[in-house]
C-alpha cells in the first residue's frame, strides 16, 4: 500500500482530490503516508482520525497534502465546514465518498482485503490508528486488491500513466 501511494504521490498535484474507500485495516493511511513521500511533505503522515483533517506542508515546491478522515463527520455539510484548500492542496479524504463534494476531475481508489479466519478488525475507525504502527504491519501481511476509478478529464489517460 506504502509504494502504491509514493507512485500516487508523484503523480498528484495541487486540486486534486483523491478518495479512499475500505474497510477498516485495509491500509487507507498507509496508502496516504506513502502518498505524502511521493508528494515530498512533512510528516509523519498519520490518522486523523481525532482530528477529522491535518495538513502537511510541502518541503519543496510541491503542494501540500491534506489528509482528511470523513468517518465522524454526519453529511457533506460538516465537510464544507471544515473549509479545505481544494485549490491550492492535494485532499485525500478517508471514508470520504458521498460526503466531500467531488470536483470536475478525481480519483476514488477501493480497496479490498481478505476477510473470514481471525478476525482482525475492530467496530471503529479508532482502532485503525494503532493498525498502522510498524508492530501491527510487521505482523499483517495480506494481499490487497486496489481499484482506481478515475472521473473528469485531469484522469481521462489513466491515473499512473501520468
Amino acid at each position: 500500500m506504502h509504494d502504491l501511494g509514493v507512485r500516487l504521490g508523484a503523480v498528484l498535484r495541487a486540486g486534486d482530490l483523491v478518495i479512499l474507500t475500505g474497510p477498516l485495516g485495509a491500509g487507507k493511511t498507509t496508502l496516504t503516508r506513502g502518498i505524502g513521500e511521493g508528494l515530498g511533505v512533512r510528516g509523519p503522515v498519520t490518522s486523523p482520525t481525532f482530528v477529522l483533517a491535518r495538513t502537511h506542508p510541502s518541503l519543496g515546491e510541491g503542494p501540500p497534502l491534506v489528509h482528511v478522515d470523513a468517518y465522524r463527520l454526519a453529511d457533506a455539510v460538516e465537510a464544507d465546514d471544515l473549509d479545505l484548500d481544494f485549490d491550492g492542496s492535494v485532499v485525500v479524504a478517508e471514508w470520504g465518498a458521498g460526503l466531500i463534494a467531488e470536483r470536475e476531475s478525481w480519483i476514488e481508489l477501493v480497496i479490498e482485503r481478505p476477510t473470514g479466519g481471525e478476525d482482525l478488525e475492530s467496530t471503529s475507525p479508532e482502532s485503525e490508528a494503532t493498525s498502522d504502527s510498524e508492530e501491527w504491519e510487521a505482523e499483517l501481511v495480506e494481499p490487497r486488491t486496489v481499484t482506481i476509478i478515475a472521473h473528469g478529464d485531469r484522469w481521462q489517460n489513466g491515473v499512473l500513466t501520468q
